[in-house]
């Protein structure tokens, strides 16, 4: 049975992918009512430097092992099972946690079309590209970077 034409449906082995040096993003689908990923990181890696969104919100669900996460001042550790819905405005950061491999579904709403923007950070973590090629893309992606130097460090 297939379907509704207005449903997405995206089968295991069909989600276009973007190779970290520290795990990988299968990216599910891109815009519309939402933008959705499933990350896996390696033990103890970042999965984005500290940015905010101002149009959309972030949610995560903890596939796997343990997340670490700063939402605005606090720091917040995330077990498997575990959610965390951010607000547009926050400034976050997230990683799997220092002795973990972390699996993370991340769903933004509404959605803004990003795989370039997965894509481009793939490519900085192989050191194909430097971060500075994303400062002129916040707009478009609607990621604004923020300063916050050693994000995992208690405020």
């Amino acid at each position: 049975m297939e379907a509704p034409a207005n449903a997405l449906v995206v089968h295991p082995g069909e989600a276009a992918e973007a190779s970290l040096t520290d795990g990988a993003f299968e990216l599910l689908a891109d815009g519309g009512a939402v933008s959705a990923s499933r990350l896996t990181l390696a033990v103890g890696a970042d999965g984005a430097p500290p940015h905010h969104h101002k149009l959309s919100h972030e949610v995560f669900y903890v596939l796997g092992g343990t997340m670490v996460f700063r939402l605005g001042d606090s720091l917040t550790t995330v077990k498997k099972g575990g959610l965390v819905i951010i607000p547009p405005g926050l400034a976050h950061a997230f990683g799997a946690a220092e002795a973990e491999v972390a699996d993370v579904v991340v769903v933004l709403s509404p959605g803004i079309e990003r795989f370039g923007y997965f894509e481009q950070l793939a490519a900085i973590s192989r050191g194909e590209a430097e971060f500075d090629s994303l400062v002129p893309e916040q707009d478009r992606y609607d990621v604004h970077f923020e300063d916050i130097p050693d994000w995992r460090s208690a405020p």
